[in-house]
Order: structure tokens, then C-alpha cells, then sequence
């Protein structure tokens, strides 16, 4: 039996069909089920249009190859380290190769998942920055990936390696476990860097425990793991915390409205008609007289 494929088109069948859950939950008066499968709906239209991305492009596929040549050249102008030393630096050791395989292609989904699903059933007044978050920089880094950039560990010449072709542990060329349909040109952004940076610092302002700052390790190992592999430059990761900034910034001042709108509701006059009783006749503040 072959396996399923999940491509945008499932994917968004499956959001349509998790939302009309929801609808029908709430009906029934089932708000936590509504919930549950209104924001897996959301989630999953999210993951179909990253895979819709994946086929669809605003320029040329034929030049994504020069945009990384280029991009590596620039970084080297300014003083980046190079990412082919440090891939060079970890190649030697197979065992320290496949795990970096297995965390670029596994803990991005599932530590992302995991924050959101704890963060929606034990924080739930704060699941919705999260989840808009979340939203917020995915859409704005799928709109930069119209522009096709090839990864790193498709330049051979400038001394990068494709170590997880060459371990059989690839994601990309066919479906990841059977299930995901992976794309190869949109490595600028790196949504590995924002989905990580995002993760810890959800834990971290969310989460009272003391061993919350235990989660800044997967942004670390992240980072480190998406060089190794030759998967993303170092761009990719600044311009992806960048427009994570952007999406806080967003948030914030969406935030500030609101209380700003509130305050001023607050504090305006009430009128006549906000005074008037629901029997329609005006309210009468005159002392009443005892008989």
C-alpha cells in the first residue's frame, strides 16, 4: 500500500473539514471541541499553504542557485563565519551527523506542536499570542519564499556537503515519513530558526517553572544543527528572527489599540439613550417623594 502523501490539497480538505467540526461543535454546545478543532483547522490551513508555496513562485527557479552563491559571498564580505567550516568541523563523526539529520527533519514540528498544544490546554488566555505569533511570521516568511533560494548543501563548489543525502536521512525529493511533502527551494527564511526562537520564548514568558530557561537549548542546537547540515546561511536565520520581531511588534501595537479603545470606552459620557431603562421611558434621577 503506498503512503499518504500530505499535500496542500489534503491539507486543506482536512483544515475545511476540522472547521466545519468546530462549527458543528459549538452548536451542540461543545466549546472546548469547538476550540480544539478550530485551532487544528487553523494550524493545518497554515501547513497547506507553506506546501502550496512550495510549488508556486514570483521569479524564476532557475536562478535560485545564483541567489545563494550570492548570499554566501556576501556573508563572507562581511565577516560572517563560514558555514562550510563549520560543516566541515562536524563531518568527521557520523554519529554527530545523523543526529543533527534526525533534529532538523523531527524536533522542528514536534517542539513547535508540543508548546502549542500545552500552551492551549494548561495557558489558555495566552494561546492566542502564541498562535497569532505563530501565524503572523510563518505568513510573512512564506511571502519572502515566493522568491526561490537554493540551501547551502546545493553548492558543492563552495565546499558544502548534502550530509543527509548521504545518510539516507533526507527530507527533501519525497514525502518526510511517508506524510510530508517537503520543499527544497525556500531556504530564505528559515522557519526552523523562527518556529525555534519562537518556541522558547513562548516557554519562557508563558511558564513560571524555574526550568523554563532549559528550552533556550533548542534554539542553540537548532541554529546549529540547520549550519551543520547545510540546510540555511546565516541570513536565513537573521532575516527570520527579524520578521519574528516584526510579528511581536505587530502584536504589541495591535495590543495597545485595544486598550487604548477600551480605556476610551471606559471613560466617554454615557448618553441619554445608554441611561434610558429597557422599558423605553427616560430614566428619572429626581429623588422620589414618600407618601
Amino acid at each position: 500500500m503506498q503512503n499518504l502523501t500530505l499535500t496542500w490539497q489534503t491539507a486543506g480538505g482536512a483544515a475545511v473539514v476540522l472547521h466545519g467540526g468546530a462549527y458543528a461543535a459549538a452548536r451542540v454546545r461543545k466549546p472546548g471541541v469547538s476550540a480544539l478543532l478550530r485551532e487544528a483547522g487553523t494550524l493545518l490551513a497554515l501547513f497547506a499553504l507553506w506546501q502550496l508555496v512550495g510549488h508556486l513562485s514570483v521569479m524564476s527557479a532557475d536562478h535560485a542557485l545564483d541567489r545563494a552563491g550570492w548570499i554566501h559571498r556576501t556573508e563572507q564580505e562581511i565577516g560572517l563565519p563560514d558555514e562550510a567550516s563549520w560543516q566541515a568541523a562536524v563531518t568527521p563523526y557520523p554519529v554527530a551527523v545523523r543526529l543533527a539529520n534526525y533534529y532538523y527533519a523531527v524536533m522542528h514540528f514536534a517542539v513547535m506542536l508540543g508548546v502549542l498544544l500545552w500552551v492551549f490546554l494548561r495557558h489558555r488566555e495566552r494561546y492566542a499570542w502564541v498562535r497569532n505569533t505563530v501565524v503572523i511570521t510563518t505568513a510573512v516568511c512564506l511571502l519572502v519564499q515566493f522568491v526561490p533560494v537554493a540551501p547551502p548543501r546545493m553548492l558543492p563548489e563552495s565546499g558544502f556537503v548534502d550530509v543527509a543525502a548521504e545518510y539516507g536521512q533526507s527530507v527533501y525529493g519525497g514525502a518526510v515519513g511517508g506524510v510530508v511533502v517537503a520543499d527544497q527551494l525556500s531556504a530564505m527564511p528559515s522557519v526552523h530558526v523562527a518556529w525555534c526562537v519562537l518556541a522558547a520564548v513562548a516557554v519562557v514568558r508563558v511558564s513560571r517553572s524555574p526550568f523554563r530557561w532549559l528550552v533556550l537549548l533548542h534554539p542553540v542546537l537548532t541554529v546549529a544543527v540547520v549550519v551543520v547540515t547545510a540546510n540555511h546561511f546565516w541570513a536565513d536565520g537573521i532575516v527570520a528572527v527579524a520578521i519574528l520581531l516584526f510579528a511581536y511588534a505587530v502584536l504589541a501595537l495591535a495590543a495597545r489599540r485595544r486598550g487604548r479603545t477600551s480605556a476610551e470606552t471606559e471613560t466617554r459620557p454615557r448618553t441619554a439613550a445608554e441611561d434610558r431603562p429597557t422599558g423605553g421611558r427616560p430614566k428619572d434621577d429626581r429623588p422620589q417623594q414618600v407618601t
